[in-house]
């Protein structure tokens, strides 16, 4: 049976630490489906600058795209970020974050939560703001996940080897069967 009896696994951590990659990776290892970054498709046809309300909307559209890639999970839906990161970005940029994204962190919404270390290198891309705040900011997704009491693990290692911690990981916790 198809939908809400899969696990839903976030992937999170600040920006450029592989989260898209990683979550790509996983739904192809297990024959799942994923649920890319909404705000990538959100901020490319915003003709403006964004605003603290563009995040919600942008929180919101993740949610409906991981309700409709829950429907074709059988066991596990991998999300390409969460509403941590949402949360972040808004107390980052705007100092305060939405009820809405507040009350599904609440929810404790995921099932399990990887978050991508920041041992990659930055890569510069137009919709990526902090090159020099990583390491505040991965201290910050801590943070957030222990005083939330979110299961999680920290996910590190280049390449293939991330891949295979993060599945390890997974298999280690009893959030997935190694296959």
């Amino acid at each position: 049976m198809a939908g809400k009896s899969a696990k839903r696994i976030a992937i999170t951590g600040p920006e450029s630490t592989g989260k898209s990659i990683l979550s790509r990776q996983l739904a192809e290892y297990f024959g799942e489906p994923w649920a890319p970054e909404y705000s990538r498709e959100y901020l490319a046809t915003l003709d403006r600058e964004y605003s603290f309300y563009d995040i919600l909307k942008i929180a919101k559209g993740q949610y409906n795209r991981e309700l409709q890639m829950l429907n074709k999970a059988k066991d596990y839906l991998f999300c390409d970020t969460d509403f941590l990161v949402t949360h972040i970005w808004c107390k980052v940029k705007y100092g305060a974050s939405h009820i809405w994204i507040e009350q599904m962190l609440e929810e404790k919404y995921y099932d399990f939560t990887l978050l991508c270390k920041n041992d990659l290198p930055w890569e510069y891309d137009p919709l990526r703001e902090n090159p020099n705040d990583r390491d505040f900011l991965f201290e910050l997704y801590l943070h957030e996940l222990k005083s939330r009491s979110i299961n999680y693990s920290v996910v590190d290692g280049t390449g293939i080897a991330r891949l295979n911690n993060a599945i390890e990981l997974l298999a280690s916790r009893g959030i997935v069967r190694n296959q």
